[in-house]
């Protein structure tokens, strides 16, 4: 039987997170023939002190640098108040991501993993579980969360702990995942340093040889109906 493409979308707080968290996903997504649209909460930069136009901008030419990279057909870039966005009320941050689900009625959800240090991943998440709640005839049948290299492993042991049931084989695709990454300059850090492109490969290919495979994105999973 034929495999029916599906629509994916992948919710991340910040430019960068989408590749970070899934960045091999998307690109076997696509491999598939799936379409996968892309929504982004801020600018990733603008509660930095140095943070400027400029900077903004080049955040927002590395979105569109690494979605081309990966294939991602669609973005929804918005601007609430990077690492502030718990100081906007949760019922408007979900009244935004709503209609995104209505217009493109994926099956498919990629988000931030609850239990992540940054305050903005861990409301994004709340926001999307909220869209995506399951009502008759709602199109969402999966939802996965991701982890974010420099906060899901730096929450306090008090938090939900990132504990994986969904591995993704990215074999084929850590290189495009790894080039996606590049475009994002201002973000990646020289190794040791846990945001960095060395990282970014020993995670793949530890969550990768944990089951087998040469290189894998692990996921927690929100929701899985099979029918």
């Amino acid at each position: 039987m034929k495999r029916k493409n599906k629509t994916v979308l992948v919710c991340a707080a910040h430019p960068d997170d989408e590749v970070l968290g899934c960045g091999g996903t998307i690109a076997r997504h696509v491999s598939d023939g799936d379409i996968v649209k892309l929504v982004v909460m801020t600018d990733g930069v603008s509660s930095r002190e140095k943070s400027s136009r400029l900077k903004k901008q080049e955040r927002r030419q590395a979105l569109r640098q690494a979605a081309k990279a990966l294939g991602v057909q669609g973005i929804y870039h918005f601007q609430f108040p990077d690492n502030q966005m718990d100081i906007v009320p949760l019922l408007k941050i979900v009244q935004t991501i709503e209609p995104i689900i209505q217009r493109e009625a994926p099956a498919i959800v990629y988000t931030h993993h609850d239990g992540d240090l940054n305050v903005d991943h861990r409301r994004t998440q709340a926001a999307v579980l909220t869209a995506c709640r399951p009502q008759p005839n709602c199109t969402v049948k999966e939802i996965y969360g991701f982890e974010v290299l420099s906060s899901t492993e730096w929450a306090t042991p008090q938090t939900v702990a990132f504990s994986p049931s969904l591995f993704v084989d990215i074999s084929a695709y850590l290189s495009i995942k790894l080039n996606a990454l590049r475009a994002y300059k201002g973000e990646i850090k020289p190794a040791p340093h846990s945001r960095s492109l060395e990282h970014a490969e020993a995670l793949a290919r530890h969550r990768g040889f944990t089951m087998g495979l040469h290189a894998a994105e692990a996921f927690v999973t929100y929701r899985r109906i099979q029918k």
